[in-house]
């Protein structure tokens, strides 16, 4: 089950990536010579047109081979130069290399559109757990087992709609509307500034009542409309993170030791597999919009690096020479190469220790 797992999300994340080069090169009228699902030897294909299809032996994605891309074009003189990727306007050469990225947004997109759409949103009840003592929270009178309906006014459905209001109202006085057992009970109670480690292990101060959520969780049904909006939500916190994850590591908040590699994530979707569908799914938008995050970045060889290649082309109004070009792959290669094996490295240390 997690071998079968592990080769559907990553194949199926390379692959749809891979499509959205294929069918927006093809919308253009770029000439495209092969389309292949999957790596390495060649299994079976058939030809439409100049175009090969193949399945290959290694289901782990697949590639496009585009004709012309490189400004080379003697290795093809039968292929019309009108088809040629090379030979096209730069802003149609930067939307088939950007399509790839976008189609792993949209894809996480429509995964978790359809996550939401059957399964609901879930999180964590607003139920109180327990309530630290000498805390904001006891003195005002709040108790285990509490259920907040609303907070200054506003309607309370997950626990995370409380720690938001809580954290915006800095350590002015909020008012809390809450149901104990059969009664509704209304308090006043004022937030204490507090440290505590946010997710990146930073020592930050904020708002806090000194409460804990009880292991309670709550469903809200949502229309399609509501599933779409929350899914592009979903999507652009994904990538958010991504960003500041990236800042972090930069800022070394976040220890180098901790980035993981193929190894890591086969993990995650082995034990999201065992998990169950619903996590699994979830695992694999989150995944897909990281995959088109880090395709962006501006690194020669991944599709950000030829994006500002091409930015560069379109600025100047003449392509970069060919040294200058090798150079910049050469560069890319190695950086990719590096961080590879890094990650690589950390993810072999995880498993020994």
């Amino acid at each position: 089950m997690g071998v079968i797992a592990i080769v559907l999300v990553l194949g199926g994340l390379i692959f749809f990536h891979e499509l959205g080069h294929f069918l927006v090169a093809r919308m253009f009228g770029i000439g495209v010579k092969a389309f292949a699902l999957g790596f390495g030897p060649k299994i079976a294909s058939f030809r439409s047109g100049m175009t090969e299809y193949r399945l290959c032996a290694v289901p782990l994605g697949g590639y496009v081979m585009l004709a012309g891309e490189s400004p080379e074009h003697d290795e093809e003189p039968a292929i019309p130069k009108d088809l040629l990727f090379s030979l096209r306007p730069v802003w149609q050469r930067m939307c088939v290399v950007a399509a790839g990225p976008v189609f792993n947004f949209l894809l996480a997109w429509g995964i978790y559109w359809a996550l939401f759409a059957t399964q609901g949103q879930m999180g964590l009840a607003p139920t109180i757990g327990q309530v630290l003592p000498d805390s904001p929270a006891a003195r005002a009178g709040l108790k285990e087992g509490d259920n907040v309906l609303t907070i200054n006014g506003r309607s309370v459905t997950f626990w995370d709609d409380l720690t938001d209001q809580i954290q915006n109202s800095k350590d002015r006085p909020i008012a809390l509307a809450i149901k104990r057992d059969r009664e509704h009970v209304s308090l006043e109670v004022t937030p204490e500034l507090r440290q505590r480690k946010n997710v990146f292990g930073e020592t930050v101060t904020v708002p806090m009542l000194g409460i804990v959520a009880a292991k309670e969780i709550v469903t809200m049904e949502l229309s399609a409309g509501q599933s779409l909006v929350l899914s592009a939500k979903e999507t652009w916190r994904a990538i958010v993170n991504m960003v500041m994850a990236l800042v972090k590591m930069i800022e070394r908040v976040i220890p180098a030791e901790s980035i993981g590699g193929p190894i890591l994530i086969a993990q995650l979707i082995n034990r999201e597999a065992q998990e169950g569908i619903v996590g699994l799914l979830a695992l694999a938008a989150a995944l897909s919009a990281n995959l088109g995050f880090v395709n962006l970045l501006p690194i020669p060889v991944l599709d950000g690096g030829h994006l500002v290649l091409f930015s560069l082309e379109a600025v100047t109004r003449k392509p970069l020479s060919l040294r200058a070009r090798a150079a910049a792959m050469r560069v890319g290669i190695a950086l990719l190469a590096a961080l590879m094996l890094f990650a690589t490295y950390n993810d072999l240390r995880r498993l020994f220790q």
